[in-house]
């Protein structure tokens, strides 16, 4: 299956470029224009899709290799980017008249070349660029710097070979830089280098996103930051070559999938007679008879989410429930499973503890059976306690023994595979791929599953298993581990139907 996808990719040298300022200024100006637009982010990162999602109204998504594979995250970037979920349909004037506004803009993460255990390209941004053929456009931080560019800007080019035939960076743009100094800096790069400049950022202060121990703020937590997304468009529309950049993702070549992944599954006939077709890889058993109600955490609490996760359980008939452990006094009813991924529990200790209804109603309902996702955050609400930087001990749920507590450094980071256990009491899971980044801790961890680091020694015990709990610190993506979401959602069948008093048909 070959299909045009017009698609650009925002990338840096490092962190803290400007990646991800640029690319919602560039989502401002393109909804501003009328396209209609997917983004997406390399990596695991849960946060800058947030910002994407705060530009466009819509959901962002994540490309991960490590996470997903090659063929599955082209699945995924082709799969969303038809899906004909953008942000407008209407056309706009000039020479862009009449063509097709579908366009998807990928920002990179870290640094363009920055991989797997810090030693390896692979998974990286480049990596995302290389697999999926896209046009690359390096962010460069100008302050302090002008002649020192050129051989900057070759070291990316020709790190791959002489001839710089496949770093996939077609082009860069200057950041921090004064309007005088840009033409004359523009000219030097494109006589020194065989890129193209496409345009600017001025040192522009009010528009640095603050950060903090996992990453940026988040958008609302932000002042004004609709105001400043807009002034932001606004800026970039005069500063940047937009139709220059539009034209580079048009010039991407066709991206092509085997139609076998994520995407090509159809949606469960849950109820009917009729059998799954022969792509149907995960569904819900045919002795289903109606969707499953999975209650997901969803608040300032519990935001750490994958749009696909959600996407992939309900294409496998489950209804997705949303409900906040910050703010809902109760469950909502007659739910089958209940899922909490990760968030900032750590920052809102004080409001989870005191809605002791809620954390009454959770204990109870996993305790009795109710099957349980716990990722992070969600593992740290349903311990005893969550200790804050104070030294503060709040009650939770008490799911688990245990208290979480902050650590002075980053904990865990980066992706494991996690080995020798089983999920929701199945022995068929294999290799789970996931994803850890936590500066909290917990002396009961788990020992479900060994967790491996990707090119090297390092692993450790960690998860707790069971045949109605999955819980730990690791981040799990179902379009690479898509047997955890079908275990998850067998457990909850089998919870529907005892609650019934029926009998499981295999």
């Amino acid at each position: 299956m070959k299909m045009d996808i017009p698609r650009i990719l925002i990338t840096a040298g490092k962190s803290g470029t400007g990646k991800t300022m640029v690319t919602c200024g560039i989502l401002e100006v393109l909804k501003r224009k009328g396209f209609q637009i997917t983004a997406y982010k390399c990596g695991p990162d849960y946060i800058d899709p947030m910002f994407h999602r705060e530009v466009l109204g819509i959901p962002g998504y994540n490309l991960d290799i490590f996470l997903c594979g090659r063929r599955m995250m082209r699945e995924l970037l082709f799969c969303h980017s038809i899906s004909g979920k953008g942000i407008s349909e209407k056309k706009i004037s000039g020479a862009e008249q009449g063509a097709d506004h579908r366009i998807s803009v990928i920002e990179g993460v870290m640094g363009y070349y920055d991989g797997l255990g810090g030693i390896s390209y692979k998974a990286s941004t480049y990596d995302v660029a290389d697999a999926t053929d896209t046009p690359s456009v390096m962010v460069v931080n100008c302050k302090g710097a002008s002649v020192s560019l050129i051989p900057y800007i070759q070291g990316f080019l020709k790190y791959q070979d002489e001839k710089a035939e496949n770093s996939h960076i077609q082009g860069v743009i200057l950041n921090r830089i004064s309007p005088a100094m840009y033409e004359r800096l523009k000219a030097l790069v494109e006589n020194e280098t065989s890129v193209r400049v496409y345009g600017y950022v001025p040192d522009i202060k009010d528009f640095r996103f603050e950060s903090r121990y996992l990453g940026l703020k988040m958008p609302e937590e932000v002042e004004e930051i609709k105001e400043k997304l807009k002034k932001l468009g606004e800026l970039l529309e005069e500063s940047l070559d937009i139709d220059g950049l539009v034209k580079l993702a048009g010039s991407a070549p066709p991206l092509q999938t085997d139609g076998k992944g994520i995407c090509s599954r159809r949606k469960s006939s849950v109820g009917k007679d009729s059998k799954a077709g022969k792509d149907e890889v995960i569904s819900i058993r045919e002795w289903t008879q109606d969707s499953l109600r999975i209650g997901v955490a969803m608040d300032e609490a519990f935001c750490f989410i994958y749009q696909d996760n959600l996407n992939i359980l309900e294409g496998m008939g489950a209804e997705i429930i949303p409900f906040s452990p910050l703010h809902d006094a109760e469950l909502p009813d007659r739910l089958d499973g209940i899922i909490f991924y990760g968030g900032y529990p750590e920052l809102h200790t004080k409001k989870l503890s005191e809605n002791q209804s809620m954390r009454k109603q959770i204990k109870q309902a996993v305790s009795e059976g109710m099957p349980c996702i716990a990722e992070c955050g969600g593992f740290m609400f349903l311990m005893e306690s969550i200790r804050d930087e104070r030294g503060t001990a709040y009650p939770m749920c008490g799911v688990f023994g245990g208290e979480s507590f902050p650590t002075s450094s980053l904990r865990r980071f980066g992706y494991v595979t996690l080995r020798g256990g089983k999920v929701f009491g199945r022995k068929d899971a294999g290799d789970i791929l996931a994803h850890e980044f936590h500066y909290c801790d917990s002396e009961r961890c788990g020992e479900s599953f060994v967790a491996k680091k990707p090119l090297s020694d390092r692993e450790w015990k960690c998860m707790i298993s069971t045949d109605t709990i999955l819980a730990g610190y690791p981040h799990i993506h179902y379009a690479g581990s898509p047997k955890v979401a079908e275990a998850f959602l067998d457990a909850c069948s089998d919870y529907r139907r005892k609650k019934q008093g029926k009998v499981r048909v295999r």
